[in-house]
């Protein structure tokens, strides 16, 4: 009669457990990263079975709840190393939210170089060529707040913004990773502070810990900044959403041997 008894038990527990378990998810948030949904290459073989292969960044950005219907994917939408922290933020004492650390001048260079490729003149204030109805005003002086009620009320056009053109779903990841307050102005300060970590997401890290190519580097520059080349000359996004590159792959090579001699 015990062992009966204990086996009825074992029976409802597990179906209690199957019935509470997505009411438990849902109450707690579940996250894409910090369950590892995105899968990405290791340098060296990890132990036990071999991993999934990654899903395409275009085909998983369409998941993310801050991506609009019709919206460019990639581009930053999706993290190229969801495990990277935001640059220059002291890392021992308190990750994204310690005190931002001052940005070597490689770093500008390589921002310099980028935003040649993405803003033009209009530089912090840029905002895509094909927006028909621009912000009501300059970026730089809009919260993100304002930015992102302009974005939901101007659909079907592009809405890339400031000095490195973060499209909306770039945006909004950054923002809400590095716990970005919408009342906080889209500052010069702020777009750099955004920018630090997509290039760490490419992998500056590694690179300059020679654990990366620098062609690779660049290739991962280049599927960020849809006007950066890749060694064929063109666009990672050639002809999607009328992008292509804005400067040639020798010129990006060369400024890249000189930002980053040996």
């Amino acid at each position: 009669m015990p062992l009966r008894t204990s086996a009825l038990a074992l029976a409802l527990t597990f179906l209690a457990a199957l019935t509470c378990g997505p009411t438990v998810v849902s109450a707690q948030g579940y996250s894409l990263i910090n369950n590892q949904f995105f899968m990405k290459k290791a340098s060296a073989p990890m132990p036990g079975s071999a991993p999934a292969a990654a899903p395409a960044p275009q085909a998983v950005a369409s998941l993310l709840p801050d991506t609009l219907p019709g919206a460019d994917t990639g581009r930053g939408a999706v993290s190229l190393n969801p495990g990277a922290s935001s640059l220059f933020r002291g890392r021992s004492g308190g990750g994204l939210f310690a005190p931002i650390l001052r940005a070597p001048p490689s770093i500008k260079r390589l921002l310099d170089l980028i935003a040649s490729a993405e803003a033009g003149k209009a530089q912090y204030d840029a905002v895509q060529y094909g927006a028909r109805r621009k912000p009501p005003k300059k970026p730089t002086q809009m919260t993100i707040a304002e930015i992102n009620a302009w974005i939901d009320a101007t659909p079907g056009q592009p809405h890339a913004i400031g000095r490195y053109q973060f499209i909306p779903a770039t945006l909004r990841r950054l923002v809400r990773h590095q716990g970005v307050k919408p009342q906080a102005r889209f500052s010069p300060e702020l777009q750099d502070q955004l920018a630090h970590q997509l290039i760490e997401e490419a992998g500056y890290s590694a690179f300059l810990a020679s654990e990366m190519p620098r062609k690779t580097f660049m290739l991962n520059l280049a599927k960020i900044w849809a006007g950066l080349p890749v060694a064929s000359g063109k666009s990672y996004y050639e002809g999607y959403a009328g992008n292509s590159a804005s400067l040639t792959y020798a010129h990006f090579k060369s400024e890249m041997a000189r930002i980053f001699p040996g």
